[in-house]
């Protein structure tokens, strides 16, 4: 039987799990990764990374290098000349990164020297032939110790550490009038990004038939971004300049532009052959950007009944060894969101950006938004222990409620829409809750050795931003189609999901909608991909092209088969006909073909504008059980109820759900980079950085609410990191939970058998950690007050 599509939605697509068109060639080998391009006389490159995290740098002896078989070449910073890297913008114009350190070197793994070669082999044998002379200097890697007086400076012309700031305008004091004041020092650790895939970069010069000179391979998640961030830097018209994103596997915020490829780009100048650089694991570990990284004290103050008075936090954010991006997110996507799902009518944040001699940081699954969630939640709970409060019930007495939206916060974000007591409710019932508690209960008066804890929290974050995104939609002579859309996917399905509506809309089968993206020589622009904007504004753009596509399609059939457009119908078997007349349908075959005849091609392209950002939101319960012997915690449950708006693949959401699980139950329990005090990385490897497989996860209990947004015709909202949002604090809260009986009022994540053994001994000895300490007294001292009026005047749109 033949259906017709209804008019006016995403057809008969919409809330279908779809499996996914993109897997087949990956699982057949058939993907295009940079690692697999095969390009006559490609040289290699291999870089000399600083081993000392602080130090003068002195001669840079290449001669022996120069020397060995294959070599082509070998250069430092005196023999190079290669522009100055930037990340989307620099905050701190007089603290630039040159992608080959000149005078000094500022944490492990920077850049010294290159050489390329006709292998890699050679390469890296080269490089191991350097000599570099370094006159070693002290080193700063804990946050608040870099906001000391006396501590070693990473920029001397600066006189502090201290590179950037947000201070609040004089005000009443938001806690003022609360009869509890309950305070909490967080770390919300430092982390490695690990893709499956690290950073990659190959370019090709020369005409590539399609008039650019110069044809750039690169792992990255914003090519046409990417483009013109390449032209500006290194002074190449952006028309002769072609970037390619093929197979990306993994980017999670960490996919971008590197000095790397500006040493590559300045290389080919040079030498004007192809040249590839592909990144091992050990330098991924230490020089990809690393994510999180914040210290952050919070004040919230509270009446007897529990409603919340106000809320102060003073955050130290990690910017690495160089002002950028990823430091600025504190004082942008985590101040934003520090209200969270509650009516919280003061709110005072200030932020200290600081340089330390680690990794530079970025962005990474969440950027800024899980880092405010995991304060929130964790002082909420602290705040129910306070009052003697069921956590649930503190939520509740303060949450938003439906008829509130659209509601403007302290902060300035306008949340959309949005119903936090549907999503909750399902999580505690999918859970058990009150046999959850019973059966606590039970096991803390039987004394038994192994606890059970029980975290909640609910999350409300940030996707998608103001903006707009490119897609077109082009139907052939044959009756098939090509999409091509402006976003750049690594692994969320856009193919499958973009196709989807095509079809839902247009009734082109599936298998003819050819998906054409991440090539700036084929498709026109883009945004890429960031920010869970993908759907939202991607998937709304291929929307309405759509729609734009079947409103002349109708004109053109009613045409052809002398009827009124207004009865023309679109049925899921690939025909265009008149209603109640099917045998008169015509195929798209015969729409593209009178099309082309009348010079008036069956091609159409759109740009989808969004007014503001969306806020997808939810409520996890986290069960884990820790085993007073020895500390160990085993998460044995995790629901997760998260509410992106309407679902055009369930399949897909429960893809993103369950990786955003993975990585926010592994920061809670396992992951941390960690430096030693001369600033060694001493988790430089996988044998020393604690990545999770599926036998230490649980099996996700994934469900949903649907809240449609009101600005975008799917009423889409992101959820590529929604999960991780919520499930840190959730494991934080739930082991904690499982030792508050003993008197433990909080514990840093991660959560490790040794930390949580050692609380429990404390505890036992009478000796529970304590949750506060003053932040460092410079923090009020460094920075001039400084007012932020709108979250985007702090981190540019992605």
């Amino acid at each position: 039987m033949t259906a017709v599509i209804p008019q006016g939605g995403a057809g008969s697509y919409i809330g279908l799990p779809v499996r996914r068109v993109e897997d087949p060639a990956l699982l057949r080998g058939e993907g295009t990764y940079i690692a697999n391009l095969q390009v006559p006389g490609m040289l290699e490159v291999a870089f000399v990374r600083s081993p000392i995290a602080h130090a003068r740098l002195g001669a840079v002896d290449l001669s022996e290098a120069r020397s060995m078989p294959g070599v082509i070449g070998a250069y430092s910073a005196a023999e190079l000349d290669v522009p100055e890297y930037y990340l989307f913008m620099n905050p701190k114009p007089d603290c630039p990164r040159p992608p080959l350190a000149k005078d000094k070197v500022r944490f492990v793994g920077e850049i010294v020297a290159v050489v390329l070669a006709e292998t890699r082999t050679q390469a890296d044998d080269a490089a191991n032939a350097v000599i570099v002379d370094y006159d070693p200097l002290p080193v700063v890697t804990d946050l608040d110790a870099a906001l000391a007086p006396d501590a070693p400076l990473l920029f001397e012309h600066l006189g502090s550490n201290a590179v950037l700031g947000l201070r609040a305008e004089p005000g009443d004091d938001p806690l003022h009038g609360a009869d509890v004041i309950v305070r909490g020092r967080f770390e919300n650790q430092r982390l490695a990004v690990v893709p499956m895939e690290g950073a990659a970069v190959a370019m090709v010069p020369g005409d590539d038939g399609l008039g650019h000179s110069l044809t750039v391979h690169v792992g990255v998640q914003m090519p046409h971004m990417v483009r013109m961030a390449a032209a500006n830097m290194c002074g190449i018209e952006m028309d002769q300049l072609r970037v390619i994103a093929p197979h990306v596997g993994g980017a999670f915020g960490a996919k971008h532009w590197t000095p790397e490829a500006n040493v590559v780009l300045a290389l080919v100048g040079v030498h004007g052959q192809p040249i590839r650089w592909i990144e091992s694991r050990s330098e991924n570990l230490v020089t990809m950007t690393h994510g999180r990284s914040q210290v952050q004290y919070v004040e919230m103050g509270l009446k007897r009944d529990g409603t919340i008075v106000g809320l102060r936090c003073r955050v130290v954010a990690d910017t690495g060894a160089y002002p950028g991006f990823g430091g600025m997110l504190a004082q942008g996507s985590t101040r934003l969101m520090s209200q969270g799902t509650y009516k919280i009518p003061k709110i005072r944040f200030e932020v200290n950006t600081v340089v330390t001699n680690g990794t530079p940081m970025g962005a990474y699954r969440g950027a800024g938004r899980p880092e405010a969630s995991a304060m929130l939640e964790r002082i909420i709970d602290m705040a129910a222990d306070e009052l003697g409060m069921d956590p649930v019930a503190l939520r509740r007495h303060n949450m938003l409620t439906p008829d509130e939206f659209p509601y403007t916060t302290v902060t300035g974000a306008t949340y959309d829409s949005g119903n936090y007591d549907a999503s909750l409710t399902k999580a505690l019932e999918l859970a058990g809750y009150d046999e959850l508690l019973a059966e606590q209960a039970a096991r803390r008066e039987r004394g038994d050795v192994k606890q059970l804890g029980i975290g909640v929290a609910v999350y409300v974050e940030t996707t998608g931003g103001a903006g707009s995104e490119f897609s077109s939609i082009d139907v052939h002579r044959d009756g098939s189609a090509t999409l091509k859309a402006g976003t750049s996917a690594h692994g969320q399905g856009h193919a499958t999901a973009f196709s989807q509506i095509v079809a839902g809309e247009l009734g082109i089968p599936l298998e003819q909608i050819t998906y054409v993206q991440s090539d700036t020589a084929l498709v026109a622009r883009g945004g890429g991909t960031g920010g869970s904007r993908s759907l939202q504004l991607g998937g709304s753009s291929v929307l309405e092209v759509s729609r734009l596509m079947r409103d002349k399609v109708k004109e053109l059939a009613a045409e052809m088969l002398e009827a009124s457009a207004d009865d023309i119908v679109f049925s899921d078997d690939g025909k265009v006909g008149v209603a109640g007349v099917p045998a008169t349908a015509l195929t798209w075959a015969e729409l593209a073909s009178e099309a082309d005849d009348h010079g008036d091609p069956l091609s159409i392209q759109h740009d989808f504008n969004q007014s503001g950002s969306t806020f997808p939101f939810g409520a996890h319960v986290a069960v884990v059980e820790i085993d007073t012997d020895t500390g160990k915690v085993v998460p044995l449950r995790h629901i997760a109820v998260d509410d992106c708006g309407t679902i055009l693949n369930p399949m897909l959401v429960d893809g993103q759900v369950h990786g955003g699980l993975a990585s926010g139950i592994s920061q809670a329990l396992w992951e941390k980079f960690v430096y030693d005090d001369d600033g060694n990385p001493l988790t430089s490897t996988l044998a020393e950085y604690p990545m999770p497989s599926a036998a230490e996860l649980p099996s996700f209990e994934s469900s949903h609410t649907e809240t449609p947004s009101p600005l975008n015709p799917l009423g889409a909202k992101g959820i590529g990191e929604s999960a991780t949002v919520g499930s840190t604090p959730a494991v934080n809260n739930a082991v904690v939970d499982g030792l508050s009986h003993l008197g433990v009022r909080h514990l840093d994540m991660p959560l490790s058998a040794e930390k949580v053994w050692r609380a429990i001994q404390d505890a036992k000895a009478g000796r529970p950690p304590a949750p506060w300490r003053e932040p460092p007294a410079s923090f009020d001292d460094l920075l001039p007050p400084l007012k932020v009026e709108k979250p985007k005047d702090v981190i540019p749109d992605l």
